[in-house]
C-alpha cells in the first residue's frame, strides 16, 4: 500500500483571501502551485514540491496566465526550463505596454 503523502504546511499570508481551513490541495492544484511559487517563500515552494511532485508543478507553471517578473527567473531555475517556453511570458510579449520613460 502506498504511503500517504502528509498535507503541506503553507504560511497563511500567503492565501489572505480564501478561507484558508478549507483549502482543497487536491482540487484546486493549480490554484495553490501558482499561489505558492508566486508568494511564497522557500520552504514553502519546499513543501509544495514535496506535496504535488515536480511533474505537476512543472506542467502548472509552464501553463499559468501570471507568474510576477521577479519571480519568473526563479521559477525557471528550479523547474530548468528556459523563459521563454513560459505561457505568461509569451502572453506578455505578445501585449506590450507603453515605454516608461
Amino acid at each position: 500500500m502506498p504511503e500517504r503523502i502528509k498535507s503541506p504546511i503553507f504560511n497563511k499570508r500567503i492565501f489572505w483571501d480564501v478561507d484558508f481551513e478549507h483549502l482543497f490541495y487536491d482540487e484546486k492544484a493549480a490554484f495553490v502551485i501558482e499561489r505558492v511559487f508566486n508568494r511564497g517563500d522557500v520552504e514553502d515552494i519546499r513543501q509544495c514540491r514535496r506535496y504535488y511532485g515536480d511533474d505537476k508543478i512543472k506542467q502548472t507553471l509552464l501553463n499559468t496566465k501570471f507568474i510576477a517578473d521577479h519571480r519568473l527567473h526563479l521559477i525557471s531555475a528550479i523547474i530548468d526550463e528556459p523563459i521563454s517556453a513560459f505561457r505568461c511570458y509569451l502572453l506578455k510579449q505578445s501585449n506590450p505596454t507603453l515605454y516608461p520613460y
